[in-house]
Parts: structure tokens; C-alpha cells; sequence
């Protein structure tokens, strides 16, 4: 009974400790999600006026530009995908990577080949496990992004989609990442960066709304040329900071399973703990009376 005392005790130990590194991870969580939340409610004006602005030049001109157009047969096709560099965050690194996962089935059965973008140290390890190839991997930064690395993927990807296939370029591009919609939900979410698609459409003003006017000057596809970069650089920025949200917003809600798990671990232990410790005395009295009955029955 005494060493399995003992056992019990190491363990309501080990889960207490447990408990307290897991408090301390989701108080840290709770303070960056703040933050983040923030920054993606920051971000949020800048790109809506962003893609206003593609939709307008989209919509009121009939330039055929290399970004715009949809390829006459898709032959390969890159996927970005879009994890952390931490782990501790439950399912949050293998949904977008199930995501992605799925969107590359569907991709090779339309006779496509998939090329990858991965951001993130779990995505290069998931890779990495199963000897996978990619064409050019990010790490580092995924808690706090900055633009300048958004920057950096847009050219990288921008670039690609602008070679020729036969020299390795590919016809479309999807991002795949986690879209944060709340403390509790966060979504896996598959976008298709290019060709093209305009999420907000030009729609009719309403009474209280004055859409604003657009010179293209000097040409059509000037303004393409410079626009449609910083509206995919935009794109990828909120990505990423979608992604940091929800992987913070996924920390704390796994750190706080975790230290109620803790809490479970330890009340049944100490639970076990009592009634080892009670059969232990109920056994050395039970010895007790029968020593004190023995020599009672020798006199």
C-alpha cells in the first residue's frame, strides 16, 4: 500500500506541474490573440479598398491582362499553405494540411500537377516525414508576421505564375490557411489567387453610398501592372494574419482543455490517493487488534 501511495502522490505531482505550464501558455495565448485581433481588423480597410479597386479596373475595362485571364488548359498549379511554427495548437496545423491535402486530390484528378508553397515550420516537417517535395519553403515569424514576408511570397508566386509551363511555371495558384472566426471556431479556408477572382464585385451604389470614380491613366494595363501585385501582396498578408489569429485563438483553447484535463488527473488521483491511504491505516489497525488479540489469547 505504501509504494502505491507513493505512486499516486509522483503523479498528482507530475499533473500539477503539468497544470501550471498549460495555465501559463493559455494566459500567454489570451494576451497575443488581442493583438492579433487587432492587426486583422487593421488590415481590413486597406484590402477592401484594395480589391475595390481591382474590381473597378476589372470590371469597367476590357484588357486581357496575364493575371486576369483564365488559362485555355491548366496544366500544373501551386498550393501555399499556410501553418505555424509552434505546435500545441490542437487540430490547427492538420486541418489546413487535410485541407490541402483534399484540394491536391481534386487537382490531380483534373489531370493537374501540384507544386507546393509552405509557410511554416509544421507544413516543411509534414513534408519532410514523408519525403515530399516543395518548391520553396518560409519559417520563422508565423505568431507575428510582417509584411515584408508577404512581400516575399507574392513575388515568388507571381513570378512562377508568370514563366511558362513548359519551363516549370504553373496556370493557377490556391492559398490555403485558417480563417479566424472566433475564440472557439477557426475554419480551414481555400482561396484561388490566380487567375484572378475578384471577391467584391462593383455593385450599385445604395442611398447613403457614392462609389468612388476611377481615371485609368495612362493605360488600362498600367494600372494593372501596378495594382494587381499590391492587391495579391494584400491577400497574402491577411492570410497570414488570419492564420496567426487563429493559431493563438487554437493555443489557448487546447492549453485550457489541457489544464482542465490536469484538474480531472488530479482530483482522481488524489481520490485514489485517499482510499490507498485509507486501506493502509484500516490494514496496520487491523494488525494492531490482531497483535493486541494474540497476546491477550498467550496469557
Amino acid at each position: 500500500m505504501g509504494a502505491q501511495l507513493r505512486v499516486y502522490r509522483q503523479k498528482i505531482k507530475s499533473a500539477q506541474t503539468t497544470k501550471k505550464i498549460t495555465r501559463a501558455m493559455e494566459l500567454i495565448s489570451a494576451s497575443r490573440i488581442q493583438k492579433a485581433q487587432q492587426r486583422v481588423a487593421a488590415s481590413g480597410p486597406y484590402s477592401r479598398a484594395v480589391t475595390r479597386a481591382v474590381s473597378a479596373v476589372a470590371t469597367f475595362s476590357n484588357v486581357d491582362h496575364v493575371l486576369t485571364t483564365e488559362p485555355e488548359k491548366i496544366e500544373r498549379a501551386a498550393i501555399v499553405i499556410f501553418s505555424s511554427d509552434r505546435g500545441l495548437a490542437g487540430a490547427f496545423n492538420t486541418n489546413v494540411l487535410r485541407e490541402a491535402g483534399e484540394l491536391a486530390a481534386r487537382l490531380q484528378g483534373q489531370g493537374r500537377e501540384v507544386v507546393y508553397y509552405l509557410v511554416g515550420r509544421k507544413a516543411a516537417g509534414y513534408f519532410a516525414f514523408r519525403k515530399r517535395d516543395s518548391e520553396q519553403i518560409w519559417t520563422g515569424g508565423t505568431d507575428a508576421p510582417e509584411f515584408e514576408t508577404a512581400k516575399e511570397i507574392g513575388d515568388a508566386v507571381v513570378a512562377k505564375f508568370l514563366q511558362p509551363t513548359s519551363e516549370g511555371g504553373v496556370d493557377e495558384i490556391h492559398i490555403v490557411y485558417n480563417r479566424f472566426v472566433s475564440m472557439l471556431v477557426q475554419v480551414p479556408e481555400v482561396v484561388r489567387l490566380l487567375p484572378l477572382e475578384v471577391v467584391e464585385g462593383v455593385d450599385a451604389p445604395g442611398d447613403n453610398e457614392i462609389l468612388p470614380l476611377y481615371e485609368f491613366e495612362p493605360e488600362v494595363g498600367d494600372v494593372l501592372d501596378a495594382l494587381l501585385p499590391v492587391y495579391i501582396e494584400s491577400r497574402l498578408f491577411n492570410a497570414m494574419l488570419q492564420s496567426a489569429a487563429a493559431k493563438h485563438a487554437a493555443t489557448q483553447k487546447a492549453m485550457k482543455s489541457a489544464s482542465d484535463n490536469a484538474d480531472k488527473l488530479i482530483t482522481t488521483y488524489t481520490r485514489l490517493a485517499n482510499n490507498a491511504r485509507q486501506s493502509e491505516i484500516t490494514q496496520q489497525i487491523s494488525e494492531i487488534v490482531g497483535g493486541a488479540d494474540a497476546l491477550s489469547s498467550a496469557k
